[in-house]
């Protein structure tokens, strides 16, 4: 098998936003260098995600982190970053303070992957399943198929690997050092969402992008998520005078099924659709066929009024 390297719009309509009026946002250089190959990435739009940010604020919060997109896009001088899936958020608190950790683990199996691709996958899969490690999850994200991340309800990573060639250790070694300079200013916690929400004060913004509801339940750390809880944290954080943007897939093409979420009234001012293009996860669900029909788009809630609601579209990447 020849390995390759890893390195139609949509529209919603919506009748609980009343303003119509022209809003201004942000320029936000792009950012597309990837530390993490993630499921649900933001990573080719989290500029246009930052673009609707307030231009200013105090400390940038994002409590469910996953591959950093946003965070690394936005490069903020103070930030709390935190996830709940302890080797995940090891990785984001060795680049801060042992990076070469990461470089020199990743260095090593890549070495031996060479050599054996699915043995070595396979070995350190089942290294990771005893005790979870940074290193590990590092490379396995770097390897597994579609980087789609997936546990068992017994907390068995079964993701089996990927058909691609995983990035070198020169690659990785470069990225490793551009994400640190890039996440200076932050602070990483592993901690559960309503913990880190709760650090947020009056004038702070945080950013939610939380598993998709409907489709990933098999994701580490997401079994636990309920979409009541993280509004009720809103909700309290946007009482404090927190401003509060929140990524959802409001709607869901998956087949014959489509989904739809509405949050409670009044507790957002302004909406955004981004066009999230095919569903990594579905593709692995699937068995790897084709995915005309599987279009996922993130809806994004803000609560605060930029006095319109806007519509973002991004042409679909080809898999």
């Amino acid at each position: 098998m020849k390995l390759k390297t890893d390195d139609e719009p949509l529209h919603h309509q919506a009748d609980f936003f009343a303003t119509r009026a022209t809003s201004s946002k942000n320029s936000v250089p792009p950012f597309k260098t990837q530390l993490l190959k993630w499921i649900g990435n933001k990573q080719r739009f989290a500029h246009e995600i930052a673009s609707y940010f307030p231009a200013e604020y105090g400390t940038y919060i994002e409590p469910f982190l996953g591959s950093g997109a946003v965070l690394g896009t936005l490069t903020p001088e103070r930030a709390v970053a935190g996830d709940a899936c302890a080797p995940l958020a090891g990785i984001w608190m060795l680049l801060k303070d042992s990076p070469s950790r990461l470089v020199e683990s990743y260095s090593e199996t890549w070495e031996a992957f060479q050599l054996d691709r699915v043995g070595t996958y396979e070995r350190v899969k089942a290294r990771f399943n005893e005790e979870p490690t940074p290193e590990d999850m590092l490379f396995l994200s770097r390897s597994c198929y579609g980087g789609v991340i997936r546990f068992r309800k017994d907390g068995y990573m079964s993701t089996p690997c990927g058909p691609h060639r995983p990035v070198s250790p020169e690659s990785i070694e470069s990225r490793v050092e551009l994400w640190r300079e890039r996440t200076a200013g932050a602070e990483f916690l592993c901690a559960d969402f309503e913990v880190t929400m709760a650090r947020a004060v009056e004038g702070d913004l945080i950013y939610c992008d939380p598993p998709y509801f409907d489709s990933q339940a098999i994701l580490y750390g997401a079994q636990e998520f309920t979409l009541e809880r993280l509004y009720a944290a809103i909700a309290s954080a946007k009482a404090r005078g927190v401003y509060v943007a929140l990524s959802i897939d409001g709607k869901k093409k998956s087949g014959k099924k489509t989904v739809s979420i509405e949050p409670p009234d009044g507790l957002f001012e302004t909406e955004g659709l981004v066009n999230c293009g095919r569903s990594m996860l579905r593709r692995f669900q699937m068995g790897g066929q084709t995915l005309e029909s599987e279009v996922v788009a993130d809806r994004l809630l803000l609560t605060w009024s930029m006095g319109s609601r806007i519509t973002i579209t991004k042409e679909e990447k080809k898999p």
